[in-house]
């Protein structure tokens, strides 16, 4: 009985996790964004003019998104690893897309993580830059 129920757990165990892999969430940074929704040069890193520069900031859900407005709040985090809220991008979307994508100006440098939200505030994804000044 304790090897059906050790089997059960572990079927269930890969079920969840094949699931999660399958429909994983992922937002890209990166320098463009090609017609049909992949990144190109995406980094977790990047190096801008200390006059500002920008990211083409990527959400890619693996499903469509159902709203017709997200929301990506940024956080810059301090240097005792405090999110502190930077600002916020408001973005019109189609409820059918699985992926969409924001030109974002950055002009400070800093580690940065961005929350993307649906227009009830349930979150759909996150990601984490470093921006480095030339």
């Amino acid at each position: 009985m304790k090897t059906l129920l050790k089997l059960f757990s572990l079927t269930c165990a890969l079920l969840i996790f094949s699931f999660i892999s399958v429909n994983a969430q992922t937002v890209y940074f990166c320098e463009s964004v090609s017609d049909d929704g992949y990144p190109k040069n995406s980094s977790s890193s990047f190096t801008i003019n200390s006059g500002g520069g920008y990211l083409d900031v990527l959400v890619d859900l693996g499903y469509t998104c159902e709203t017709d407005h997200i929301y990506m709040d940024f956080y810059r985090i301090d240097r005792n690893g405090k999110e502190v809220f930077d600002s916020t991008i408001e973005m019109d979307v189609d409820p059918d897309w699985t992926w969409f994508y924001k030109e974002v100006t950055f002009y400070d440098s800093g580690r940065y993580v961005v929350y993307v939200a649906d227009e009830d505030g349930y979150p759909l994804a996150n990601g984490e830059v470093k921006i480095s000044f030339r």
